[in-house]
């Protein structure tokens, strides 16, 4: 099952570069959704044995990450009347510069790191460096506030794959507190975006500033 792993783990930095390099934010809630999907499926062929905690784990990930979120993401933006990121902090093309620099360093801090054999093989250290980082360039260079959210869902993507090195020693509840946190996260955040759109027409976040006593 191992071999299939670092194929998907490539598959499942794509939807990063997609997230940093377009401006419709459809596309990045599809990419990001899309990611969620492949970081189920990474949890079984990671670890093939753990069971009926692992399938409810993979279900619950994948119900939340693909479908659930992603659909509230949509309906905020489609609530807001935007589609797209009009001015980024950092362009699109240069983020896209940036996210290729932080791969390509995540890569090479990576063999560093005392892995286990099992895991020192893998691309599942670089790879979950490399959505961390995407996440906080989303988080950071980005104005429009649901797509905000979505760089802290791609950063919450890089936690869950360095946390597929430790599931066996991670107890259930605390899992299903990481995912828990994330739901609540994004749903408050979807309250923002709400409220943001109301009070100014915009989900620019620039334009939080303008509030007063």
């Amino acid at each position: 099952m191992l071999r299939f792993v670092d194929p998907l783990l490539i598959a499942a930095l794509v939807p990063n570069f997609v997230a940093l390099g377009v401006s419709r934010i459809r596309g990045v809630i599809s990419a990001v959704a899309l990611q969620g999907m492949l970081l189920g499926l990474l949890t079984l062929l990671v670890h093939p044995e753990i069971g009926v905690r692992g399938i409810v784990l993979v279900a619950v990930t994948m119900g939340l990450k693909g479908v659930v979120i992603p659909w509230f993401l949509a309906h905020a933006m489609r609530e807001a009347n935007i589609q797209h990121e009009v001015n980024p902090a950092v362009g699109f093309t240069s983020s896209l510069m940036l996210g290729a620099l932080g791969t390509g360093l995540a890569l090479v801090f990576s063999t560093t790191l005392p892995l286990t054999e099992a895991h020192a093989g893998l691309l599942l250290v670089p790879a979950s460096l490399s959505t961390v980082w995407t996440g906080f360039l989303l988080l950071t260079t980005r104005r429009k506030a649901i797509l905000q959210v979505l760089g802290y869902l791609v950063l919450e993507n890089g936690i869950f794959l360095f946390g597929l090195l430790l599931l066996e020693a991670m107890p259930f509840l605390v899992e299903a507190g990481v995912l828990l946190d994330l739901f609540t996260a994004v749903f408050v955040m979807g309250i923002t975006i709400h409220h943001i759109s109301r009070e100014f027409a915009s989900i620019d976040t620039e334009l939080l500033t303008e509030l007063k006593e």
